[in-house]
């Protein structure tokens, strides 16, 4: 089998139902409403309500992609989910989600590349369903961080929103699926993103709760740079390692974290060329869902044709990059 005969069978996602305006957000944080479209482009997110958790995100849009693909949950061999925001540090959330689906024999677990993480695991995938190639492998990313926002931070608590994304990876017709990934993470710059409390250097308490310590942190303006920096040079060696250059990306799917960015990312990293798809506008910074929930927006709106070269794209808390060639098709 070729490293192309693997991919996306189909894809799901889902959006919980609240959708909040920047005039909201912008009462909270202090600011006027066109600052945070000048500064962002984001017009709108959605948070989860009160009784949502993780998995119900996850689950609902895992159940859509099945249904797209025609395939019964209990046929999934591989259940994936990307999260930095699990219902619980244990059980892993995928186990919660194979129980709501039904996924009685599929092998599950969870991963944290925070907003590269589902191109992480459909690495991940793509490897699993390669050992054993009759086996379908269910990827889901998603998020919750409007619980895990500090409302005084403007700058950071304008970008967020919830929601999941998946993809079912399986065989494809030869010529189609993926070409190849890039991976790569930089410890150094661990700073730039994170939550400091709520593990085991510094469990939750009283202490920690009153100093807003479980709150989302982020450098803007370092990640910013990390990013201008970093990742056009990331993306070009996928193209020389593949010997497919940039020029012939049809669609580029990026993380979506601030609007002024990804135009600067796409000009910088040779891909002004490529439809950039983006959903930030509508959704905001969903995290790790934010690549899967645009790829399934470009998927429903009949954007991709077969055989088209789809470059998808991320970077995050880590700092973690990830890159991945796909020639969009059909199942085999």
């Amino acid at each position: 089998m070729s490293f192309q005969s693997i991919g996306i069978l189909s894809t799901g996602s889902y959006l919980p139902k609240q959708e909040v305006s920047n005039a909201e957000v912008a009462e909270r944080v202090g600011v006027e409403t066109e600052w945070i479209e000048r500064k962002t482009q984001i017009r709108s997110r959605r948070y989860a309500a009160p009784d949502e958790v993780t998995s119900d995100m996850v689950s609902r849009a895992a159940a859509e992609a099945l249904d797209r693909a025609g395939v019964p949950a209990e046929d999934v061999d591989y259940l994936i989910v990307s999260t930095s925001t699990p219902d619980a540090p244990q059980p892993p959330t995928s186990c919660i989600v194979q129980d709501n689906l039904g996924a009685t024999r599929a092998a599950c677990f969870d991963i944290n590349a925070v907003c590269s993480g589902f191109i992480y695991a459909l690495a991940l995938a793509h490897a699993l369903v390669a050992q054993r190639p009759e086996s379908r492998a269910l990827v889901v990313a998603a998020d919750l961080y409007s619980r895990s926002l500090d409302f005084s931070d403007r700058r950071t608590a304008v970008l967020f929103g919830d929601g999941a994304g998946a993809a079912l990876v399986g065989r494809t017709e030869d010529g189609y699926g993926f070409v190849d990934f890039e991976l790569a993470s930089r410890g150094d710059a661990q700073r730039l993103i994170r939550v400091d409390a709520g593990g085991t250097r510094l469990p939750a308490s009283a202490e920690t709760l009153a100093r807003g310590d479980h709150l989302v942190r982020m450098d803007g303006r370092g990640v910013r740079e990390f990013v201008m920096e970093n990742f056009p040079p990331f993306a070009q060696g996928l193209a020389e390692r593949t010997g497919i250059p940039l020029s012939e990306v049809r669609h580029f799917v990026p993380h979506q974290p601030n609007g002024v960015l990804l135009s600067q990312l796409a000009e910088a990293g040779g891909l002004a060329h490529a439809h950039t798809h983006r959903t930030l506008e509508r959704y905001g910074n969903v995290g790790s869902a934010s690549v899967a929930i645009t790829l399934d927006d470009a998927a429903r709106a009949g954007h991709l044709r077969p055989g088209d070269l789809v470059m998808l794209g991320a970077f995050g808390g880590g700092m973690a990059m990830a890159a991945a060639y796909l020639r969009w098709g059909a199942a085999a």
